[in-house]
């Protein structure tokens, strides 16, 4: 029995009238959390986001969201976060994280519960997988064991188990997408013809903002699926007709398996590899949904897959995906759906004894005349390169020396985001296979100011990949040496604007 007595149940399908508690979203950085969290603001229900890095968060821009930092590995940061808690959604998974993933989501999950039961928290909502009959994947299995791990706390879990989700950013939608748009031939295992019901994100979203509200719903495994059963064969297919593109042609091979076409993925999606491995390799069967519990407790019109990818596109030339910073923009993907929505990326970092508002001034005076503080030598090959090839390489210049305003050409870049004293982000103007932006970040550290360089690279496809590995290797100094270089200059600039306070002190010392 839920906290919920008989007498204050409610029909299925409905609510309860009382204002809503606060929900605290567990893993707000990711995919669902955010999606999730500008669904329920919208809905007037207070939200609290936790994540890793809260300057993640604050990048989303949402106004009324309490942030909070919190790992599910360190235990009091999870007790700070659910302080206060009504609902705790849980969309946490460490599929990223590489061969021992498993491991590391049992161990988040018994934190999570335990947490949740000191806490008092009334209701967790985890987001699972759907499990096939025989389910031996890692990645399967861990998504089940997960939601084992919660429900053996005191806490009552609801478990919405979904499978595809179709919309900007989701992994299993984005592999597709990358092979449709560059692969006009596939030669792939059978899992191709294996069937799912792909569910639409925001069908999804709608069950987990009304989940909560639903006393039925409590300590229930609920399958989330869309109307209809699709092999992922015509889901590439109606994706690609979607897109306006001709569907790609499809040769399935029995002797090759999921897990020796994951290898391959690297050269062909830019989703992070370790996650489209996981999810290829557990494309071996059909996916069952046995979804009339919830159509039952929360009916609402399900798009169908045509329908889900063409509110897909739609949402994305609105610009109304949320976002990461620069991860999946449409506009640092210069408004491009066959660009890559995952971007791969490379930086560095360095500390100046110097103010941010010394670091500042360095940082917007990069290119023209000042050029790239480091390895300029590198820099003007690939003007050059890019100059031969038509491109605008060579269109060196800036408006202002000083100054920098959203919409300015710094050489071949053009200045696209802009925070004083905390950030500038750069488009990359020049001719290669994809999108990019150039982004220094500023963080203050004590009587320090760190200084971050960082590179997104969203492909297209195979030669934009393949663009993308032939630089990691300059990648590894450069701008580690670029925010060195800035570093040193942002010193001497400190140092110049204390040396006349000094002069002036020692002018005014008595004369012993």
């Amino acid at each position: 029995m839920t906290e919920e007595t008989e007498g204050n149940r409610h029909a299925p399908g409905t609510e309860a009238a009382s204002p809503p508690g606060m929900r605290l979203v567990f893993g707000a950085s990711g995919y669902i959390g955010t999606n999730l969290v500008p669904r329920l603001l919208e809905a007037g229900i207070p939200v609290r986001a936790a994540a890793r890095s809260p300057t993640v968060l604050e990048a989303r821009g949402w106004q009324g969201v309490e942030v909070v930092t919190a790992d599910a590995l360190k235990p009091e940061t999870i007790e700070a976060a659910l302080r206060g808690v009504d609902t705790a959604y849980y969309l946490v998974h460490s599929m990223a994280a590489g061969r021992d993933f498993g491991r590391i989501d049992l161990e988040a999950a018994r934190n999570f519960a335990t947490a949740a039961a000191a806490s008092g928290v009334r209701r967790i909502v985890y987001l699972g997988g759907l499990v096939p009959a025989g389910a031996d994947t890692e990645h399967i299995v861990s998504r089940q064991r997960t939601g084992d791990v919660l429900r053996s706390g005191t806490v009552p879990v609801t478990e919405i188990r979904a499978g595809i989700i179709v919309g900007p950013g989701s992994a299993a939608f984005e592999v597709m997408r990358d092979l449709v748009f560059h692969l006009p031939v596939m030669i792939t295992p059978r899992w191709v013809l294996a069937k799912s019901p792909p569910i639409a994100l925001d069908n999804l979203l709608e069950y987990l903002v009304r989940a909560p509200a639903i006393p039925e719903a409590a300590d229930r495994i609920l399958d989330a699926a869309g109307p209809e059963y699709l092999s992922y064969a015509n889901m590439m297919r109606i994706l690609a007709e979607e897109a306006g593109r001709r569907p790609p042609r499809i040769i399935p091979v029995p002797l090759l398996t999921p897990r020796m076409s994951s290898y391959w993925l690297r050269l062909v999606t830019a989703v992070p590899t370790p996650v489209a491995r996981a999810l290829i390799e557990g494309m071996r069967q059909d996916f069952d949904a046995d979804a009339e519990v919830i159509r039952r407790l929360m009916p609402q019109d399900l798009l169908d897959f045509r329908a889900s990818v063409h509110r897909a596109f739609e949402a994305e030339q609105r610009h109304t995906v949320a976002a990461r910073w620069t991860e999946g923009a449409f506009a640092f993907r210069d408004y491009r759906p066959d660009y890559a929505y995952y971007a791969k990326r490379a930086g560095g970092s360095a500390l100046a004894r110097a103010r941010p508002e010394e670091v500042w001034k360095v940082v917007l005076s990069i290119g023209g005349e000042n050029r790239y503080f480091y390895l300029n030598g590198l820099w003007k090959i690939r003007e050059i390169l890019d100059w031969m090839v038509g491109g605008p390489g060579l269109n060196y210049g800036r408006r202002d020396n000083s100054e920098l305003r959203i919409g300015d050409m710094v050489d071949s870049w053009r200045v696209i985001a802009m925070e004083p004293q905390r950030r500038l982000t750069l488009f990359f103007g020049m001719r290669a296979p994809g999108a990019g932006v150039l982004e220094f970040e500023l963080t203050p550290e004590g009587d320090h100011t760190r200084i971050s360089a960082t590179a997104y690279w969203h492909p297209a496809g195979v030669w934009g990949l393949l663009y993308w590995y032939a630089l990691v290797p300059a990648h590894l100094f450069i701008f580690a040496g670029m925010t060195r270089a800035i570093a040193r200059r942002a010193e001497a600039l400190d140092q110049a604007r204390k040396q006349p306070d000094e002069e002036l002190d020692d002018d005014t010392k008595p004369v012993p």
